[in-house]
């Protein structure tokens, strides 16, 4: 596990902006329905989900994209457990975490409450339905390690222009080479050389509506 942190500014005392990447963590205009519209519904969650089901992601941040999987996934009363792996290179505070989700009180944001917080990052944090793992280092040598395969992936990077590592087309080809057969991918952005990298791994791809002021997204389904 690497001790480098993200260093994060607030944005009118609420939003959380990666001082790094200069982008916010989530929309600005309500970040638990961008979650909804991009992340499940662009992975056609929750009618998807069974037993086991399995989700990984780029980008934990605050945790957000996991709590609203997780509330989807009782909501629809899930039998079984919930497995979710997240790839984050500069992980937060749980502190600033916390203090981020503070915003979400509808979300199951107990799951984290643990004594000092360093669970969220330990190498596990099981619950009686979900299993989550954040896995701390860069994508592009972590992924490659993992031994899991994925039912649909969440690629939740900051934007590709600040951020273009995590969007590079050898991660997207191991993101594929860690998907089952017939699993999904969704991500808000609709930049053509994303589209381009998870076509050439082998999801086909497809440009949809988009969120908010956003005019379109991606999703992609493994051939």
């Amino acid at each position: 596990m690497t001790d480098q942190r993200a260093s994060v500014e607030w944005r009118d005392g609420i939003v959380p902006v990666s001082v790094l990447f200069d982008d916010p963590y989530y929309s600005i205009d309500d970040g638990v329905a961008e979650t909804q519209h991009v992340f499940l519904g662009g992975n056609e969650l929750p009618a998807r989900f069974h037993s086991g089901f399995h989700v990984a992601e780029l980008g934990f941040g605050t945790g957000l994209n996991f709590l609203v999987t997780l509330a989807a996934w009782r909501a629809a009363g899930g039998a079984g457990k919930l497995h979710f792996t997240s790839f984050e290179a500069y992980p937060m505070q749980v502190t600033e975490m916390l203090r981020a989700l503070q915003a979400f009180p509808d979300l199951p944001i107990d799951v984290f409450a643990t004594d000092s917080g360093a669970d969220v990052l330990a190498p596990a944090l099981h619950g009686p339905d979900f299993e989550l793992t954040v896995v701390v280092g860069d994508a592009r040598d972590t992924l490659a390690d993992w031994n899991g395969h994925a039912d649909a992936w969440y690629l939740d990077g900051f934007s590709p222009a600040k951020n273009p590592e995590l969007w590079e087309d050898t991660l997207l080809a191991q993101v594929a080479a860690h998907t089952v057969s017939g699993g999904t991918v969704a991500t808000y952005t609709a930049a053509g050389f994303v589209r381009r990298g998870l076509a050439g791994a082998g999801f086909t791809v497809s440009r949809v509506q988009g969120f908010g002021r956003k005019r379109h997204m991606t999703r992609g389904v493994l051939s």
